[in-house]
């Protein structure tokens, strides 16, 4: 059950997360544009605690680093953020020391955007309506939490799940929608700390 695909920088390999199986697998681009079989694939293992959405892994969304010297996976069924080393041309993965980041227990990680600056990481976790920033070390994938704020207001006692994340090119402000509050979250970026402030939720217009 593959969810998510990205390309490489220099279009040399195709990297997927499988949500079902909870796996992550990159794919060699041959020359004409097709796709070779999977050159790897890494099964992650493990649960968290929502009986009815953590039960095995459940890997979302995966995506080159800036410099394309790693990958980093979003598994919502275990609420990490899981690195890996990218080899492109072979291609290859093999995982980062360290390995992972973890968000909230229950939190259920989905997606993630770099600053255009590659210094921060910010993770939109689904089950609990909240990003989470990171400082990210580019030598080694390393991510270390900044904060974590929730895309709802303060009043809202709606049911809601996030879905996409998405940074502004300038990266002055962050973008995150609400499903059930149905609206977008805003909030400006502080580029300096990397922290969030929220600013507006307004309304998809409809469902």
């Amino acid at each position: 059950g593959p969810c998510h695909v990205a390309v490489d920088a220099k279009g040399k390999c195709v990297l997927t997360a499988n949500y079902g199986s909870g796996s992550v697998a990159v794919l060699p681009i041959q020359a004409d544009g097709s796709l070779g079989a999977p050159a790897t694939t890494i099964q992650h293992t493990g649960s968290g605690p929502n009986p009815e959405r953590q039960v095995g892994p459940h890997a979302h969304f995966i995506t080159p680093s800036p410099d394309d010297r790693f990958a980093l996976a979003c598994d919502l069924g275990l609420d990490k953020v899981i690195a890996y080393q990218l080899d492109a041309k072979a291609p290859k993965l093999t995982p980062a020391m360290p390995e992972f980041a973890k968000v909230a227990p229950g939190a259920g990680p989905r997606h993630l955007t770099f600053s255009p600056d590659g210094k921060f990481v910010y993770v939109i976790n689904e089950m609990i309506s909240s990003i989470t920033a990171f400082r990210y070390e580019a030598k080694t994938a390393a991510l270390t939490e900044v904060q974590t704020i929730s895309t709802l207001p303060k009043d809202s006692a709606t049911t809601s799940y996030c879905a996409e994340i998405a940074m502004h090119p300038t990266g002055t402000f962050l973008y995150g929608p609400n499903r059930g509050h149905d609206s977008i979250a805003v909030f400006a970026v502080e580029k300096q700390s990397g922290k969030l402030t929220a600013l507006e939720y307004p309304s998809t217009q409809g469902r």
